[in-house]
């Protein structure tokens, strides 16, 4: 169903939200009118960062134009004619608005359908099992918007209340001029004769005590209006910092919690369009109100009457000012965050936003933004306002930005594309810290006024912790650490402090969120693949989920101790693993094809009662990023067969499932699913080529095939006779039951701990390499050597 027909059947709130994404920029008309047209362009397709792509929004915008025309042309009838009067004033009015930038049309339509197709999305959800949730949401912003009915409300009564108090004070004050004039009339009488001046003294006297006591009975009364005023100044103040608190430090530090986790594979943040316009009515409302108590204090100074209106509206002036800038500082925000790893000599981009900039008018003006990294030591200084000025650790090119204002979306932010750290200045670290463990962060920083200079605000935000590598090796350590940072932190740290072991179900979630993302599939972990993870985390034999539940995980038990009798981690394991299904194998685990999280004992348990040529796919426990076949043909030497790991490098000579369709005698995939039935539409095609056809320059064409000649020898022999297998290159052999020798890996033994090229050390390894091209084969390494 087209957005638009959904769209017209909001209600309530999302109704509200979706009128409100029209106006002059767009009129709602156009989009009515024109709703299949719209919904059938491409404005998604077009780069608004890139000013070569000008040419197609210009062609979007002269098609809507043309589309209007023919459209008005098509009026005919009464009703027709103001119609067509309409549309054709609509073309105009959008060709004059965007000829000469093109790409705020784009940017504009992009921005409407974004959000109308979220909040069709979201009343969709309403109706489906997750309904409570977003009928609780609903609720909560529902809320949120009848307080800002009751603070228009009460900042409406305030302002007749100050009009009101205004028009009496203007009438006091003429009045006490009056009562000037009459004192000015005595010093004339003296110019009269005796019984004229005692006839008009008299009269004189009579209207002098009559407005003296009038003087007095108004001036008790304007002191009354200034005292009211000011107290409900002060309940609208209580009002608006309640509701600038659920809107800040609720929903606010929510959307950043959700960017946060974001950062892991969670779910996307959502758009920032709701919570912008909450902080643009609370700029409205506050503004109003400042202008109010400014307005009385004049009043006031005009008109001082002795009372404890001073000191009220003193008082209310602080308050307004503290809540407006607790609001401009707050809403100075990072809305697309740098990479959390962060590769030096790199190029990188994000983006700050103002939420309350186009309220304020602070685009009059564009402020600048300017990027720098500090450490977390600086960052923990900055928080406490000490003087950090100049202090960074690191230099960060193309790190100043202007912020643009978008008319279209209403949007004041700067963009930053073109980022890159040109270096980087570590801290000493402290006991067994690497140097992928080191936390650091951008500071973005600006300056700007409001109100014609009446206040100006230093801003500044911090950026989620980043983590600085300069070489590719560091990328899974340091993932490490933003994944622990980005699941972990609590609300309101000190810069970047993480608890040191979380409960193991903790854990869980985390990486089933980075699982799912990583390898794109909706396929998570399951209940069997957690305890296959808790067993070899915990190097425990409990097959029971709950067993775990109570269960710490240490820092050091996730990345920095080995797991027992191997050379890698935990998670350096675990990150092989998504790497190699997320390059090679996304399908066929989508599929359900690879059981993945079994070990060798638990997979020959699996297939003990299976019928020959039944086979799994399990990762290997040897090798980091490997994963094995292991299957059943009970034959003179053996029941159980397991293939030497398939890795990256592998795959990308020979996908998965070609190797398995060379192999014939892997008949099921586990349990019972015919293997062509599960992979064949994943095999290579074979090209068709006559038998007469000649070699190209002398040149036959080879085939690379997957065999495994041991198990051919021994399948042969176990049926008595002898088996033919396709003549080729060594493939991989069969892994013998005991353990084969295993080399260590080492990341990079070119680079030092920092990470910086070592020139010794990578002659060790050139000596090392020389040395070993001199041993005799290893016999495991030789197909036919094994029997």
């Amino acid at each position: 169903m087209a957005v638009w027909i959904q769209a017209q059947q909001l209600q309530g709130d999302a109704l509200h939200q979706m009128q409100a994404l029209y106006g002059q920029h767009f009129p709602i008309e156009v989009r009515h009118y024109l709703s299949q047209w719209i919904e059938s362009q491409a404005w998604d397709s077009i780069d608004l960062d890139n000013p070569q792509e000008n040419i197609k929004a210009t062609q979007l915008l002269e098609g809507l134009v043309q589309e209007l025309q023919k459209k008005a042309e098509h009026q005919v009838g009464e009703d027709g004619f103001l119609l067509k009067i309409k549309l054709g004033h609509y073309a105009t009015q959008l060709q004059n608005t965007y000829d000469r930038c093109p790409m705020e049309l784009v940017r504009c339509i992009r921005h409407i359908l974004y959000n109308e197709q979220r909040l069709v999305r979201e009343a969709n959800n309403g109706t489906s099992p997750a309904g409570s949730l977003a009928d609780a949401m609903s609720q909560k912003h529902l809320q949120i918007n009848q307080t800002f009915e009751e603070l228009r409300l009460v900042t409406q009564d305030t302002e007749n209340e100050l009009k009101k108090l205004q028009q009496t004070q203007e009438y006091f004050i003429i009045q006490y001029q009056e009562s000037l004039r009459i004192q000015a009339q005595f010093a004339q009488l003296a110019q009269l004769n005796p019984q004229e001046r005692l006839s008009r003294e008299t009269a004189l006297q009579q209207k002098q005590v009559s407005l003296e006591a009038w003087l007095q009975r108004e001036a008790q009364t304007l002191q009354q209006y200034r005292v009211e005023l000011a107290e409900k100044h002060q309940k609208t103040l209580q009002l608006l910092r309640k509701q600038q608190t659920i809107i800040l430090d609720d929903e606010l530090i929510q959307w950043k919690r959700r960017q946060q986790l974001a950062g892991n594979g969670g779910p996307p943040e959502g758009s920032l369009d709701v919570l912008q316009s909450w902080c643009e009515k609370l700029a409205e409302i506050i503004w109003q109100n400042r202008q109010q108590i400014r307005r009385a204090e004049h009043l006031c100074q005009q008109l001082p009457i002795p009372g404890p209106v001073e000191e009220m509206l003193a008082e209310v002036n602080a308050t307004i000012t503290d809540i407006i800038s607790a609001l401009v500082t707050s809403t100075f925000i990072i809305e697309k965050q740098p990479p959390q790893v962060l590769k030096t000599q790199t190029k990188f981009a994000a983006t700050v936003r103002l939420l309350v900039g186009g309220k304020l008018n602070v685009h009059m003006n564009p402020p600048q933004v300017k990027a720098t990294i500090i450490s977390e030591q600086q960052a923990k200084s900055l928080l406490k306002n000490e003087n950090t000025r100049n202090d960074y650790s690191g230099e960060i090119l193309n790190n100043c930005c202007v912020m643009e204002y978008h008319q279209a979306t209403g949007t004041l932010s700067a963009h930053f594309r073109n980022m890159s750290l040109k270096r980087i200045k570590r801290s000493d670290r402290r006991g067994a810290e690497s140097v992928t463990e080191e936390k650091f962060t951008i500071l973005f920083e600006s300056q700007f006024s409001v109100g014609g200079n009446e206040l100006v605000f230093q801003v500044k935000t911090l950026s989620l912790p980043v983590v600085v590598i300069v070489h590719g090796s560091q990328d899974n350590n340091a993932t490490a650490t933003v994944l622990w940072d980005n699941a972990f932190a609590e609300p309101g740290r000190v810069p970047f402090a993480v608890p040191d072991k979380v409960l193991w179900p903790q854990l869980c979630e985390a990486l089933n969120m980075k699982f799912k993302a990583e390898v794109q599939s909706n396929r998570g972990l399951t209940k069997e693949n957690l305890v296959f993870l808790a067993q070899k985390l915990f190097n425990s034999s409990s097959s029971h989920l709950e067993d775990y539940s109570g269960m710490s995980v240490s820092w050091s038990q996730f990345n920095r101790e080995n797991l027992p009798g191997r050379n890698y981690t935990f998670w350096q394991w675990f990150d092989g693993v998504m790497e190699v299904l997320k390059k090679h194998l996304k399908p066929h685990w989508n599929d359900g094809a690879i059981l993945g999280f079994v070990n060798k004992q638990q997979a020959h348990d699996l297939l003990i009662n299976k019928p020959d040529g039944t086979f799994l796919l399990r990762f290997s426990d040897s090798e980091i990023g490997g994963i094995t076949i292991a299957w059943k043909f009970d034959s003179q030497e053996r029941m159980f067969w397991n293939l030497m790991p398939f890795t990256t490098r592998d795959f990308s000579i020979r996908s998965l499932a070609d190797r398995l369709g060379d192999l014939s005698y892997l008949i099921y995939v586990f349990p019972d699913r015919p293997k062509d039935e599960v992979y064949s539409k994943y095999y290579t095609p074979v090209p068709c080529e006559p038998a007469t056809a000649k070699a190209v320059d002398g040149y036959v064409k080879p085939q690379i095939k997957q065999v495994v000649p041991e198990f051919v020898s021994a399948s042969a022999d176990s049926a008595g006779g002898s088996a033919t297998y396709m003549d080729q290159a060594p493939s991989p052999a069969v892994c013998p039951q005991a353990h084969y020798n295993m080399y260590p890996q080492n990341p990079d033994p070119v680079l030092d701990n920092d990470g910086d090229f070592d020139l010794d050390d990578t002659m060790d390894v050139a000596r090392r390499v020389e040395e070993l091209l001199g041993r005799p084969m290893d016999s495991q390494w030789i197909p036919h050597a094994q029997s």
